[in-house]
Parts: structure tokens; C-alpha cells; sequence
């Protein structure tokens, strides 16, 4: 074997492996403190997972809209539930009413406590100072809720909200319109003839408008068909929450929905770009130990060309 004094290639050797061994754990150790790859570990690992990461954000923001909504419409359905005991309370009243034993005094206290329901439904459902609001929106002035700049309304349309993690994944909600203004047809009512044999011989319709029952000015408690009147609007408020629960029921399918997309997301993502801790921590100790080692052979070979001395000695 040749002894050289100017090119120790031994030494060189050595080196090379002990920079080899210390990069080796130097890059261990910065994937041991950061849990993840780093874009030079896996280059088209940490684009796609990236754009996962992205999406599974999305995903999470879309979930809070859709909880925002179940939390509008859970609300909606609980002042409609005080709407429909109210309307339960009046038709009581006018059954009441309808008691012939009772004095023009006793029908008069009656109609006080009727007219005090109603109000209380138009004061909860209508206008400005509507008291059914959610975040600002008004709950049963119809349209989208959002106030309008000038005049006392709300603009059209239904409530539009992102439920998804991309593009156009869009759902209209709809809100009930329970203002005392609102002369939709809820349904009609009948009264019939009858001759002296107790058969009928002909009967009239008359429909019934939301605003002919909540409205103070349009019915009281003796009106002609009160109680037929107050279950069509019992009907039409209770058909407004059966809408309501069906689509709470969407959005808490939805929200399931987001809820599975966005776990599945997260773990295909961590599958590329998370380290593995365990083999990791395993590569890190064979690589200190292999430094350690190199250390030690580089010290061994800086010594080799000292053997020219005893040649010359």
C-alpha cells in the first residue's frame, strides 16, 4: 500500500462519509421538529397535498355556514312555536266566545286578551322592530331577511348560502313571510244553508288571508268563523315549519356530509405529507451513531501519514 503525506485519501474518504452522515441527521432532526416533509423530501408529494390542505380548509369554512344556518333556522322554528301557541290560545278564545251564557262584560275580556295576541305576533313578525331577527335578519319578513337601505322592507330573493368547498355549491334557504301585511291565502272556509229538514241546500266560500287572522283591525274574537279562520292559520303556520325542519334536516345531512369529506381529506394528507415519528426517530439515532463513528475513523486517518516518520527514522 502507498503512504502519502499530501493526498490523504483515506482521510478524504472518511470525510466525505461523515458530511454524508451529518446532513443524513440534520435533516432527520428538522423532520423530527417539524412533523412533515419539506418540499426537497418529496417535491410532487407536498404540491398535492397542499391543494388538500386547501380544501379540507374550504371544507371547514362551508361546515360553519352550514351550522350558521341550522343555528337561523332552529331559531325560526322556535318563535313559530310561539306563534302556533298563541294561535292555539286564540282559537280557545273563540270557542269561548261563542257561549251565549256569557255577558257583553265577559266578551269584552275576552277580546282584550285576543287582541294582546295578536299584537304580540305582528310585534314578533313584523317590521323594523320585528323581534324575530338572527345575526340582524329578520326571520319572518320574507325575501332574504337583509334589510333594505331606504323604507321599511327587505330585499327579495331566498337566504343564499355556500354549503360546499367549491365553486357554484350554493343552497337557498327559504324564510316565511308572517308579517301582519302578508294577504296570501292560507285557505277558505264555508258556511252552509240548510232547509227545515235540517239538509243543506247550498253553501259560500270565503278565503282566508295570514293578515285577516293577525290583524287586530280585520278580526276579533266574535268575528263570523273565528275559529274556522285561526286553524287555516294554524295550518299555514305549522306547514311553514314543517318546510323549516325539512330543511334542517338537509343541512344536518350536509353538515355529516362535510364532516366525513373533511376527515377523509385529512388523513389522505397526512398520509403524504406527515413523517412517520417512529421511523424517523429510528433513521435519526443510526445517524448520530454513524457521525459518532466517522468522527472517530477521521481522527484514525488524519494519523495514517504520520507512518512517513517512522520511515524516515
Amino acid at each position: 500500500m502507498s503512504i502519502m503525506v499530501n493526498n490523504n485519501t483515506t482521510a478524504f474518504g472518511v470525510w466525505s462519509n461523515f458530511s454524508s452522515n451529518t446532513s443524513n441527521m440534520k435533516e432527520a432532526m428538522g423532520r423530527l421538529s417539524t412533523g412533515v416533509k419539506s418540499v426537497s423530501d418529496d417535491p410532487s408529494g407536498v404540491g398535492i397535498s397542499e391543494r388538500m390542505r386547501s380544501q379540507a380548509r374550504n371544507v371547514s369554512s362551508a361546515r360553519s355556514n352550514v351550522e350558521n344556518s341550522l343555528s337561523m333556522l332552529q331559531t325560526a322554528d322556535s318563535w313559530m312555536q310561539k306563534i302556533n301557541d298563541m294561535l292555539g290560545r286564540m282559537s280557545e278564545l273563540g270557542i269561548e266566545a261563542g257561549d251565549g251564557t256569557k255577558t257583553a262584560g265577559d266578551k269584552e275580556n275576552i277580546q282584550t286578551e285576543f287582541k294582546e295576541l295578536q299584537t304580540e305576533i305582528e310585534r314578533i313578525t313584523s317590521k323594523s322592530t320585528a323581534a324575530a331577527k338572527f345575526n340582524g335578519l329578520y326571520l319572518f319578513r320574507g325575501g332574504n331577511g337583509v334589510a333594505v337601505v331606504t323604507g321599511d322592507g327587505v330585499e327579495g330573493g331566498n337566504v343564499n348560502v355556500q354549503i360546499g368547498p367549491d365553486i357554484s355549491q350554493n343552497v337557498d334557504l327559504t324564510l316565511k313571510d308572517l308579517q301582519v301585511t302578508n294577504t296570501e291565502i292560507i285557505g277558505s272556509t264555508y258556511t252552509y244553508t240548510y232547509n227545515s229538514d235540517n239538509v243543506a241546500t247550498g253553501s259560500t266560500s270565503e278565503g282566508v288571508s295570514w293578515s285577516s287572522v293577525v290583524d287586530s283591525s280585520k278580526m276579533s274574537v266574535t268575528s263570523d268563523n273565528v275559529v274556522g279562520k285561526i286553524a287555516k292559520a294554524i295550518d299555514f303556520i305549522s306547514n311553514a315549519r314543517a318546510t323549516n325542519g325539512a330543511q334542517q334536516n338537509r343541512m344536518e345531512e350536509t353538515r355529516s356530509g362535510l364532516l366525513s369529506y373533511e376527515d377523509n381529506l385529512r388523513a389522505a394528507e397526512s398520509k403524504i405529507r406527515d413523517v412517520d415519528m417512529a421511523r424517523e426517530s429510528t433513521d435519526f439515532a443510526k445517524f448520530q451513531i454513524l457521525n459518532q463513528v466517522s468522527n472517530a475513523m477521521l481522527a484514525q486517518a488524519n494519523q495514517l501519514p504520520g507512518q512517513v516518520m517512522q520511515l524516515i527514522g
